[in-house]
Protein backbone atom coordinates (compact mmCIF):
# COMPACT_ATOMS: atom_id res chain seq x y z
CA UNK A 1 0.00 0.00 0.00
CA UNK A 2 1.48 3.40 -1.12
CA UNK A 3 -0.09 5.68 1.68
CA UNK A 4 1.73 9.14 -0.73
CA UNK A 5 -0.34 7.48 -3.70
CA UNK A 6 -3.87 7.11 -1.48
CA UNK A 7 -3.61 10.87 -0.22
CA UNK A 8 -3.04 11.90 -3.58
CA UNK A 9 -6.24 10.10 -4.94
CA UNK A 10 -8.05 11.95 -1.58
CA UNK A 11 -6.89 15.56 -3.07
CA UNK A 12 -7.94 14.44 -6.09
CA UNK A 13 -11.00 12.80 -5.28
CA UNK A 14 -12.04 16.33 -3.03
CA UNK A 15 -11.34 18.10 -6.57
CA UNK A 16 -13.96 15.86 -7.84
CA UNK A 17 -16.58 16.64 -4.85
CA UNK A 18 -15.92 20.39 -5.48
CA UNK A 19 -16.15 20.34 -9.28
CA UNK A 20 -19.96 18.18 -8.78
CA UNK A 21 -21.20 20.29 -5.87
CA UNK A 22 -24.02 20.28 -5.12
CA UNK A 23 -25.41 17.28 -7.36
CA UNK A 24 -25.89 14.30 -4.91
CA UNK A 25 -25.53 11.35 -7.03
CA UNK A 26 -21.93 12.46 -8.08
CA UNK A 27 -20.94 13.63 -4.72
CA UNK A 28 -22.24 10.55 -3.23
CA UNK A 29 -19.94 8.57 -5.91
CA UNK A 30 -16.66 10.88 -5.21
CA UNK A 31 -17.52 10.91 -1.59
CA UNK A 32 -17.59 6.98 -1.36
CA UNK A 33 -14.32 6.56 -3.24
CA UNK A 34 -12.61 9.37 -0.91
CA UNK A 35 -14.05 7.46 2.06
CA UNK A 36 -12.26 4.30 0.71
CA UNK A 37 -8.89 6.01 -0.03
CA UNK A 38 -9.52 6.93 3.66
CA UNK A 39 -9.92 3.59 4.68
CA UNK A 40 -7.07 2.20 2.66
CA UNK A 41 -4.90 4.79 4.24
CA UNK A 42 -5.27 3.50 7.48
CA UNK A 43 -4.58 -0.34 6.06
CA UNK A 44 -1.14 1.15 4.63
CA UNK A 45 -0.39 2.72 8.08
CA UNK A 46 -0.89 -1.28 9.34
CA UNK A 47 1.13 -2.39 6.30
CA UNK A 48 3.78 -0.02 7.26
CA UNK A 49 3.59 -1.49 10.66
CA UNK A 50 3.37 -5.04 10.08
CA UNK A 51 6.67 -4.63 8.12
CA UNK A 52 9.02 -2.94 10.84
CA UNK A 53 7.40 -4.80 13.49
CA UNK A 54 7.63 -8.27 11.63
CA UNK A 55 4.28 -10.01 12.42
CA UNK A 56 3.77 -11.47 8.92
CA UNK A 57 0.01 -10.59 9.18
CA UNK A 58 -2.45 -10.40 5.87
CA UNK A 59 -5.10 -8.15 6.66
CA UNK A 60 -3.39 -4.91 7.83
CA UNK A 61 -6.37 -3.67 10.17
CA UNK A 62 -5.41 -2.73 13.59
CA UNK A 63 -7.70 -5.46 15.20
CA UNK A 64 -5.58 -8.09 13.26
CA UNK A 65 -2.29 -6.03 14.04
CA UNK A 66 -3.18 -6.29 17.62
CA UNK A 67 -4.44 -9.68 17.38
CA UNK A 68 -1.09 -11.28 16.00
CA UNK A 69 0.88 -8.64 18.48
CA UNK A 70 -0.59 -10.74 21.28
CA UNK A 71 -0.20 -13.90 19.97
CA UNK A 72 3.23 -13.22 19.38
CA UNK A 73 3.57 -11.17 22.96
CA UNK A 74 5.52 -8.91 20.93
CA UNK A 75 5.20 -5.42 22.91
CA UNK A 76 6.89 -2.75 20.67
CA UNK A 77 4.32 -3.98 18.12
CA UNK A 78 1.58 -3.32 21.01
CA UNK A 79 2.35 -0.62 22.31
CA UNK A 80 2.24 0.69 18.84
CA UNK A 81 -1.50 -0.41 18.48
CA UNK A 82 -2.23 0.84 22.30
CA UNK A 83 -0.69 4.08 20.92
CA UNK A 84 -2.51 4.24 17.88
CA UNK A 85 -6.26 3.43 19.27
CA UNK A 86 -6.07 5.81 21.95
CA UNK A 87 -4.25 8.78 19.23
CA UNK A 88 -7.04 7.87 16.53
CA UNK A 89 -9.36 8.59 19.54
CA UNK A 90 -7.98 12.16 20.27
CA UNK A 91 -8.47 13.11 16.98
CA UNK A 92 -11.65 11.69 16.17
CA UNK A 93 -13.75 13.04 18.95
CA UNK A 94 -16.00 15.43 17.74
CA UNK A 95 -16.11 17.69 14.58
CA UNK A 96 -15.72 16.94 10.90
CA UNK A 97 -13.24 13.86 12.29
CA UNK A 98 -16.05 12.30 13.98
CA UNK A 99 -17.95 12.48 11.24
CA UNK A 100 -15.67 10.73 8.66
CA UNK A 101 -14.92 8.17 11.33
CA UNK A 102 -18.77 7.24 11.15
CA UNK A 103 -18.80 7.52 7.35
CA UNK A 104 -15.36 5.35 7.18
CA UNK A 105 -17.34 2.53 9.33
CA UNK A 106 -20.33 2.37 7.33
CA UNK A 107 -18.46 1.86 4.54
CA UNK A 108 -16.27 -1.03 5.97
CA UNK A 109 -19.68 -2.51 7.66
CA UNK A 110 -20.94 -2.87 3.74
CA UNK A 111 -23.87 -0.64 4.48
CA UNK A 112 -24.91 2.39 2.40
CA UNK A 113 -24.51 6.24 3.39
CA UNK A 114 -27.32 7.82 4.08
CA UNK A 115 -28.84 10.00 1.42
CA UNK A 116 -27.60 13.20 0.28
CA UNK A 117 -29.51 16.67 0.99
CA UNK A 118 -28.80 19.70 -1.10
CA UNK A 119 -29.26 22.58 1.65
CA UNK A 120 -28.56 26.08 1.81
CA UNK A 121 -26.71 27.61 4.38
CA UNK A 122 -25.09 30.40 5.98
CA UNK A 123 -21.68 31.03 4.72
CA UNK A 124 -20.49 32.47 8.60
CA UNK A 125 -22.42 30.31 11.01
CA UNK A 126 -23.74 30.68 14.50
CA UNK A 127 -24.60 27.87 16.88
CA UNK A 128 -27.78 26.64 15.89
CA UNK A 129 -28.48 28.47 12.50
CA UNK A 130 -30.92 26.38 10.58
CA UNK A 131 -29.90 25.01 7.24
CA UNK A 132 -32.51 24.37 4.51
CA UNK A 133 -33.12 21.50 1.88
CA UNK A 134 -33.76 22.21 -1.55
CA UNK A 135 -36.22 19.71 -3.13
CA UNK A 136 -35.63 19.62 -6.66
CA UNK A 137 -36.45 17.82 -9.69
CA UNK A 138 -34.45 14.06 -10.16
CA UNK A 139 -33.55 12.41 -13.12
CA UNK A 140 -31.91 9.18 -12.20
CA UNK A 141 -30.52 10.18 -9.15
CA UNK A 142 -29.12 13.37 -10.89
CA UNK A 143 -30.36 17.18 -10.72
CA UNK A 144 -32.64 17.49 -13.67
CA UNK A 145 -30.84 20.76 -14.63
CA UNK A 146 -28.89 23.43 -13.45
CA UNK A 147 -31.42 26.11 -14.45
CA UNK A 148 -34.41 24.06 -12.28
CA UNK A 149 -31.86 23.74 -9.28
CA UNK A 150 -31.35 27.63 -9.36
CA UNK A 151 -35.34 28.10 -10.13
CA UNK A 152 -35.87 25.92 -7.06
CA UNK A 153 -33.31 28.10 -5.14
CA UNK A 154 -34.22 31.34 -5.57
CA UNK A 155 -37.82 30.53 -4.25
CA UNK A 156 -36.64 29.27 -1.28
CA UNK A 157 -34.17 31.34 -0.67
CA UNK A 158 -36.53 34.24 0.92
CA UNK A 159 -37.94 32.02 3.16
CA UNK A 160 -34.35 30.17 4.63
CA UNK A 161 -33.30 33.82 5.06
CA UNK A 162 -36.87 34.72 7.31
CA UNK A 163 -36.12 31.60 9.24
CA UNK A 164 -32.22 31.94 9.99
CA UNK A 165 -32.98 35.91 10.59
CA UNK A 166 -35.48 35.01 12.83
CA UNK A 167 -33.36 33.21 14.83
CA UNK A 168 -30.78 35.46 14.79
CA UNK A 169 -32.56 38.81 15.79
CA UNK A 170 -33.96 36.67 18.91
CA UNK A 171 -30.12 36.18 19.91
CA UNK A 172 -28.71 39.26 19.28
CA UNK A 173 -26.88 38.18 16.15
CA UNK A 174 -25.89 39.41 12.87
CA UNK A 175 -28.11 38.65 10.19
CA UNK A 176 -27.28 38.24 6.39
CA UNK A 177 -28.52 38.74 2.70
CA UNK A 178 -28.79 36.36 -0.11
CA UNK A 179 -25.20 37.41 -1.12
CA UNK A 180 -23.70 35.28 2.51
CA UNK A 181 -25.41 32.22 1.75
CA UNK A 182 -24.34 28.99 -0.01
CA UNK A 183 -25.51 25.92 -2.06
CA UNK A 184 -23.74 22.50 -1.01
CA UNK A 185 -24.60 18.90 -0.23
CA UNK A 186 -25.09 17.45 3.80
CA UNK A 187 -25.33 14.08 4.85
CA UNK A 188 -26.52 13.05 8.50
CA UNK A 189 -25.60 10.01 10.23
CA UNK A 190 -25.59 8.77 13.23
CA UNK A 191 -26.12 11.95 15.51
CA UNK A 192 -24.00 13.82 13.13
CA UNK A 193 -27.00 16.27 11.69
CA UNK A 194 -26.14 18.34 8.67
CA UNK A 195 -22.56 18.09 8.18
CA UNK A 196 -21.58 19.84 4.81
CA UNK A 197 -19.70 17.04 2.73
CA UNK A 198 -17.38 19.06 0.73
CA UNK A 199 -15.97 20.80 4.06
CA UNK A 200 -15.31 17.81 6.17
CA UNK A 201 -13.56 15.88 3.52
CA UNK A 202 -11.09 18.76 2.96
CA UNK A 203 -10.35 19.51 6.61
CA UNK A 204 -10.05 15.43 7.12
CA UNK A 205 -7.17 15.44 4.66
CA UNK A 206 -4.90 17.37 7.29
CA UNK A 207 -5.90 15.27 10.10
CA UNK A 208 -5.26 11.82 8.28
CA UNK A 209 -1.67 13.90 7.52
CA UNK A 210 -1.18 14.48 10.98
CA UNK A 211 -1.97 10.88 12.14
CA UNK A 212 -0.25 9.47 9.05
CA UNK A 213 3.40 11.31 10.06
CA UNK A 214 2.50 10.54 13.79
CA UNK A 215 2.49 7.04 13.18
CA UNK A 216 5.18 6.60 11.39
CA UNK A 217 7.28 8.39 14.32
CA UNK A 218 6.27 6.53 16.55
CA UNK A 219 7.57 3.22 14.62
CA UNK A 220 10.54 4.36 14.44
CA UNK A 221 11.07 5.57 17.90
CA UNK A 222 9.19 1.84 18.80
CA UNK A 223 11.92 0.37 16.34
CA UNK A 224 14.59 1.22 18.11
CA UNK A 225 14.62 -0.08 21.09
CA UNK A 226 17.02 -2.35 22.12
Amino acid sequence: MDIEKEIKELESVLKKIKQFEPDPYYVNYYFNSYLFSVNNTYHGIFEEANRDFGLFINEYTKDAFLEKANKKNDQKALSFGIWFEKKYDEYHQSGYPNFIKKCCKFQNDGKRLPKVKIMISAKERYINDPNQEIICNMKDGKIGSKEELQIEIRRQLPIFLEIINYKRNNFKESIINKNQVYVSTFLDIDGNENVDILDASKIYISVLKKIVFEAREKIKELARWA
